[in-house]
Order: structure tokens, then C-alpha cells, then sequence
């Protein structure tokens, strides 16, 4: 296994041991002490620096015929650590890939104007709620509408706050059906391949969301931003409604798991995956980012991005979301309390009824562990068994390493 170790002050991290673990360590400490950093923020990064080490605890495993032991370290479990995002991403991919409907979806994608963002970051909790429900209400709406579809779609919403480079850049990733479930009991498919006029749902999103912020700041649930006055946040709401928003519908799906992958990738781990670090050096951080293309047809291209650290920390550390912040919502017939109702359009769109696996039970979580095999000595190729625990903050027994040949 390769070795978790921390590097020194001023020494370059080769590309293969590039993770948060060995970046935070370099830069964090100075960033706090010339930075506000929230409680949550603090507790977040603590979590990953104690990721699958000895401050966690863990447990000693050993093959039955003494071949080999080893340490497994317990891990943090915290939603920005993308050691621990894998298994939990794929748990949850699980659930929903069963209890997709057989029909098209559509991927659609809301965005906030950039002249929001400083009253984004002073009402974080409240402006993720107002932002949720504002895409519920649009999309619901004009779908519910006769002159579109007339039904109730299957809808799937997941926050993300980044762009490619780490930027604040609050957007939500919607994955709809194309088609819903009429009022008379029917399903009812898009018309043409088509699920709504892209500037009519700017239009709606736009109103809707600029009077839910003017509520938010009439009923005082919203704060100013720092150095804006009331007045000033007015013009530019009102400037705003003359320009058009960031809203996107992209092109009609046969299905809906590749968007929910998508969708799904960044739930947990937060918006870098360690895959995407390419070096660490000096003072500075390397990362590898997909670079839009400019203009209809172009291709996106990979391209690197270096920043320092503290410019590095600064945009990562932006996007820790405060406790009990909800980045998934499952709406119409995808909402949790419509299962009635999602077995019926199941039936008509000829599939079975609904099998979610249980929360915990690792055999029935669909293709996660449809191959997984127990833990196994590599020489005998008997299962390991745990002989002993590993105390938080404590040490494993002597004489026992992350991975141990015995014999």
C-alpha cells in the first residue's frame, strides 16, 4: 500500500501521493491565521487530515493461518472527504439507478448571475433553499402546464457551488423525465422530443427567483451583503431582470443513469477529486480542470491549472457546506412520499415495481457489491478475520504494519 505520510515544509509531493491529506498540512495552518475560517470549516479539515489514521481508530486483520496482518484505519466519514466519498456515492447511485423510469430524461441546468454571489456567501443556508425551490417551482410549473406537458415529471436535483477551477459558482443539476403523470391517471410522454422553450424557462426561473430574494430581504431572512445597501441590492436585482440568466437544456437522453452518475460525482468528496491534483511544489498546487469550449459544437479540452496554496485553500475550503446543508432533492415522481404513484407509471412504461436496497445491507445494494469479494490473504486466500482493535489516537499492536507478511 502506499505510505499515508505527511511531507515537509518547502519539499515537492510526487503526482502519485498528491491528495488534500498531504496539501492541508502545508498551508492550512498559515491560511487560518490570516483568514476567518467557520467552525465547520475547521472540523471539515480536521476530518480529512484524520482520515484512515491512527486518531480515528481502526482494527487489526489477519489471515486465520498467520500468514499476514495488517491495520485498517476507520475512516472519517465527513461529505467532503474524497477518501470516503467512493463507497458512500455508489450506496446512493445504487438506490436511485432501480427506481428510474424506462423513459427519456433530460439534463437541465439552472445557474445564479455572478452579481449574486456576494449575497450568496453572506445567506448561504437560506439563498441554497430559496435556490431549490425556485428550480422546483419552474420546473413543476410550466411542465404542469397543458401547453407543455400537462403531468407531474420525475425530477432529481443535486447543488453544486464550483466551477472547473474552484471558483464560486452556485448552479443545480437537474435530471427530468420526458414525460410525467397526468391527472387522469395516464402517462404522458414529451411532445416532439421536446421538454420546454429554454427561454421560457429562463424567463420563469429569472422572476421567480429575483421575488423570492425580495421576499427574503422584505421579511429580513436574508442578510446584506457586507458594504450593499438595500437600495443598491434592488438596482441590481432589477438590472438583472433585463439580462438573460444561465439556463440550460441539453440534448434528450434514452436514459437517465448517465446523467445521474454525473449528478451523483460530486454529492460527496467535494469539488476536487484527488485524480485531479497533479503536484504539489513549493508553494504552490497543480491541478488538472476541463477547459470549456467557446461557441456551439466545440469540444471541452483538458488543460492545468497552477495556484498557490493560498489561493488553492482559499477556493476549496469555499465550498464546505454548513452542517446539515441538503445538496440532493428528489421531486414529483421521484419524491420519496409519491411511491404510489412512481408504480404506476412504472407499469405503464412496462417495468416492475420498485426494489431499493436497505440502507447497510452491503449484498443488496445493487451492482456495488454485486462483485465484491471478503477481504482475502494473498497468499492462502482465506478470508481475514479482525483479532484486534485499534483504539482512537492509539497505536497498533507491535509489530504490525499497514500490510504485514508474517510468514
Amino acid at each position: 500500500m502506499r505510505e499515508r505520510g505527511m511531507s515537509g515544509e518547502g519539499q515537492a509531493v510526487s503526482r502519485d501521493k498528491v491528495t488534500l491529506q498531504t496539501i492541508l498540512p502545508r498551508g492550512y495552518a498559515a491560511y487560518e491565521r490570516s483568514h476567518r475560517v467557520p467552525a465547520h470549516v475547521r472540523r471539515a479539515v480536521w476530518a480529512i487530515l484524520a482520515c484512515r489514521t491512527a486518531l480515528l481508530g481502526g482494527h487489526v486483520q489477519a489471515c486465520p493461518e498467520g500468514h499476514i496482518e495488517r491495520v485498517w484505519y476507520n475512516s472519517c466519514r465527513h461529505r467532503m472527504c474524497p477518501q470516503c466519498a467512493w463507497g458512500q456515492i455508489e450506496r446512493w447511485l445504487a438506490q436511485q439507478k432501480v427506481r428510474l423510469l424506462a423513459c427519456e430524461h433530460y439534463h437541465v441546468i439552472f445557474t445564479i448571475p455572478h452579481e449574486l454571489h456576494a449575497l450568496w456567501l453572506a445567506n448561504i443556508t437560506v439563498m441554497t433553499q430559496l435556490l431549490f425551490a425556485t428550480v422546483h417551482e419552474t420546473l413543476c410549473e410550466l411542465l404542469g402546464d397543458p401547453k407543455y406537458l400537462g403531468a407531474k415529471p420525475g425530477i432529481i436535483a443535486t447543488l453544486h457551488t464550483w466551477s472547473q477551477t474552484l471558483l464560486l459558482h452556485p448552479h443545480i443539476h437537474c435530471l427530468v423525465t420526458g414525460g410525467g403523470l397526468h391527472a387522469s391517471g395516464q402517462w404522458v410522454a414529451v411532445r416532439h422530443g421536446f421538454l420546454l422553450p429554454m427561454r421560457v424557462v429562463m424567463a420563469v426561473f429569472r422572476g421567480k427567483l429575483r421575488a423570492a430574494i425580495r421576499q427574503g430581504l422584505a421579511h429580513g431572512t436574508l442578510a446584506l451583503p457586507a458594504g450593499k445597501s438595500r437600495q443598491q441590492l434592488e438596482n441590481r436585482l432589477n438590472k438583472l431582470g433585463r439580462t438573460k440568466w444561465n439556463v440550460h437544456i441539453r440534448e434528450r437522453y434514452p436514459h437517465g443513469q448517465g446523467v445521474l452518475v454525473y449528478l451523483a460525482r460530486y454529492l460527496r468528496g467535494g469539488p476536487l477529486a484527488h485524480r485531479r491534483l497533479l503536484a504539489c511544489e513549493g508553494e504552490q498546487v497543480v491541478f488538472r480542470y476541463e477547459e470549456r469550449a467557446k461557441g456551439p459544437g466545440g469540444q471541452a479540452k483538458q488543460a492545468t491549472m497552477r495556484l498557490s496554496l493560498e489561493q488553492f485553500l482559499g477556493r476549496w475550503l469555499l465550498h464546505v457546506p454548513p452542517p446539515h446543508a441538503v445538496r440532493v432533492r428528489c421531486w414529483g415522481l421521484y419524491a420519496h412520499t409519491q411511491g404510489d404513484a412512481l408504480v404506476g407509471c412504472r407499469q405503464q412504461v412496462g417495468q416492475g415495481p420498485v426494489e431499493v436496497p436497505q440502507s447497510g445491507d452491503r449484498r443488496s445494494a445493487g451492482t456495488l457489491w454485486a462483485n465484491e469479494q471478503p477481504e482475502r490473504c494473498p497468499v492462502c486466500g482465506r478470508p481475514l478475520v479482525c483479532v484486534a482493535l485499534v483504539p482512537r489516537a492509539g497505536a497498533p499492536p507491535p509489530g504490525v504494519a499497514r500490510w504485514e507478511q508474517v510468514a
